[in-house]
């Protein structure tokens, strides 16, 4: 007998020590966000075609459907016969007026030496200088005319413009081409999210507000946060548009529809993180602290409220009252 009684009065005395060592956690309403859950869709800010600057036959395709690009980088060849023509011609002239060159300086450095001994007279000099000059500057133009060429050859090279995400392909090798023709359309990477909220929120949403994609739709758990960056001004079909980003767009497709949550004014609501909610028999509890005894009260649990601050956050709907402290279980 006196034994079961200095185990209960050591347990009595340690029962304050045990509490002061558990978690606790005074319970007062704050304004939380009225969410509403709305679609967006993953949208491209832009999206440009790479265009051939060149016509002819399309001889290469290096890019397919949804591969990464960057900008400069060549996605496609076009070839043109007669440009390879043209070179072959410019290359033989080039050969033709070297070699008149290359004798008008040898017979200007011949006549030079006979008008010093006197044997000619300088007219002679002149005359095969200004020869000289004429074969000097041919050349020198239809080598010009040949770099000429040889550039349009390598502006068969089509180049990304942008970096992002091939769209879509508009040809196929061995299409003829014309010049400005598109050949790819590329989607620039910094996606953002369309959202078409209903007219009646539109005095609610603002540039700067945070809204949330469910991890369901991350194939995760955790709540993924964006922020809305433009608010157009127009409503169309009775829905306001809006832009939002949020980081790890780039791994869905365009045109993808996420379901997000966006603020739809705020409401006084209880908040508590998910750890002081425990669950038998299906009845939630959470353990109140009360008069130095801790007992279990019976709440009902609301839908999740993650917030950046609190991602694991509950809204407790009744059952507790504003200054009731609670214990973690």
């Amino acid at each position: 007998m006196r034994l079961f009684g200095l185990l209960a009065a050591l347990a009595v005395v340690g029962l304050p020590n045990v509490l002061a060592a558990a978690e606790t956690l005074t319970v007062a309403q704050q304004p939380v966000a009225d969410e509403k859950a709305v679609f967006a869709t993953v949208e491209s800010i832009s999206v440009v075609p790479a265009r051939g600057r060149i016509g002819g036959t399309v001889v290469q395709l290096k890019v397919k459907e949804g591969d990464q690009v960057t900008a400069g980088q060549a996605i496609a060849s076009i070839g043109d016969e007669k440009l390879v023509l043209q070179m072959k011609s410019l290359d033989a002239q080039i050969e033709a007026l070297q070699a008149q060159a290359n004798q008008a300086q040898i017979d200007f450095t011949r006549i030079e030496g006979l008008v010093e001994r006197g044997i000619l007279p300088r007219v002679k000099l002149d005359e095969q200088r200004t020869a000289l000059n004429v074969a000097d500057n041919g050349l020198r133009a239809k080598t010009a005319e040949r770099a000429v060429v040889n550039e349009q050859l390598n502006q068969g090279q089509v180049l990304a413009p942008a970096d992002g995400r091939v769209l879509k392909r508009l040809i196929t090798v061995g299409s003829v081409v014309l010049p400005g023709d598109p050949i790819v359309t590329v989607a620039q990477q910094n996606f953002k999210l369309r959202l078409r909220v209903p007219e009646r929120h539109a005095r609610f949403l603002k540039a700067g507000d945070k809204v949330r994609v469910d991890g369901t739709e991350l194939g995760g758990e955790a709540a993924k946060w964006g922020t809305i960056d433009l608010v157009y001004p127009q409503i169309e079909e009775g829905r306001v548009i809006a832009d939002a980003t949020v980081d790890g767009l780039g791994e869905y497709f365009v045109g993808d529809r996420l379901r997000v949550w966006i603020s739809g004014g705020t409401r006084p609501a209880f908040v508590l993180p998910a750890g002081f909610v425990k669950t038998r028999f299906g009845i939630d509890y959470v353990q109140l602290q009360k008069a130095g005894q801790v007992i279990d009260v019976p709440v009902q649990r609301g839908r999740e409220l993650p917030t950046p601050a609190l991602p694991d956050g509950l809204e407790i709907l009744s059952g507790i009252r504003a200054g009731d402290q609670l214990v973690r279980p």
